[in-house]
């Protein structure tokens, strides 16, 4: 069994970001920007906003952090969007969810500039990756998409079960697993919570891609023999042995799976730390107008 290090390879694609960007600094080209805007003061997205931000001052990016209290009207979350959709200086942003209840997230994810949408949850980023054209991927599923080929993880031919069908992980990756090239060319089966015997399903797959947010949702008799197992959730689960009193557990039942697996992801340090440096990638693609010129 080989642990899938997302740590690792966050960092060394984050190293290579970075090494870019100082050559770009060299030649005096503009120094990629990610804004980012946070409504609210929910632990987990404060986290992972302030991660994002101490992610650019060290790979060297220019980063602005917006804030605002929950209270923030919906009326005002849009018109600092189109500000920032306007703002040449700012390469692509992000709006942080959850947004509070009397916010429509729809209506703020359209708002969003397709070219600046370096989250990849506009309409027409997910269009354009489903229809194979150049588009900004959404991280979590980007970010599986590199463990799988800096592994050397054959796809080609495989039977790949996702279980879960968000649109920013399940559904996408779906998509993306069954597409040509590598990784991809894989037969595909989406699960979800109507879906009957579940376990049949994932006792066929070749690779198992979770994201469900059900701590042990997937155990040792729902795998086969050299499976590989991509888990993706990350749920706090009370621990009086922690200082924090809590720890986190993914949606696979790690230690009777793992015995089981060829390759398996660990929770934490496995999908997570690559989120963040797929957001990096797709701002610095934004930076150079890969996508849409």
């Amino acid at each position: 069994m080989t642990l899938l290090d997302g740590k690792k390879t966050s960092e060394a694609i984050q190293n290579e970001i970075a090494a870019e960007v100082a050559a770009i600094k060299a030649k005096g080209g503009k120094i990629p920007h990610l804004a980012a805007v946070l409504v609210g003061n929910d632990g987990g997205s404060v986290t992972y906003v302030t991660n994002k931000v101490a992610t650019c001052e060290r790979i060297g990016f220019g980063s602005s952090l917006i804030r605002y209290e929950d209270t923030v009207t919906e009326e005002e979350l849009l018109n600092k969007i189109k500000e920032l959709n306007e703002d040449e200086e700012v390469d692509g942003f992000i709006v942080q969810l959850p947004l509070p209840k009397h916010i429509d997230t729809e209506k703020v994810i359209e708002a969003i500039d397709p070219k600046k949408d370096v989250d990849g949850f506009h309409p027409t980023n997910v269009g354009r990756m489903v229809a194979g054209l150049p588009a900004y991927l959404p991280a979590t599923p980007a970010g599986i998409l590199q463990l799988l080929q800096r592994y050397e993880i054959d796809t080609k031919g495989k039977h790949c079960v996702v279980v879960g069908r968000s649109n920013i992980v399940g559904t996408p990756m779906s998509i993306l697993m069954a597409k040509g090239g590598y990784p991809g060319n894989a037969t595909v089966t989406l699960c979800h919570r109507n879906t009957v015997d579940l376990a049949y399903h994932t006792r066929q797959a070749d690779i198992i891609i979770v994201a469900v947010g059900q701590p042990g949702l997937i155990t040792a008799d729902m795998v086969k023999e050299g499976a590989v197992v991509i888990d993706v959730g990350t749920t706090r689960v009370p621990d009086a042995s922690r200082k924090s009193g809590f720890r986190l557990r993914g949606d696979v039942d790690f230690d009777n799976v793992a015995e089981k697996c060829s390759y398996i992801t660990p929770v934490p340090g496995g999908v997570g730390p690559l989120t963040i440096a797929m957001l990096m990638t797709n701002t610095l693609r934004a930076s150079k107008k890969e996508v849409y010129g």
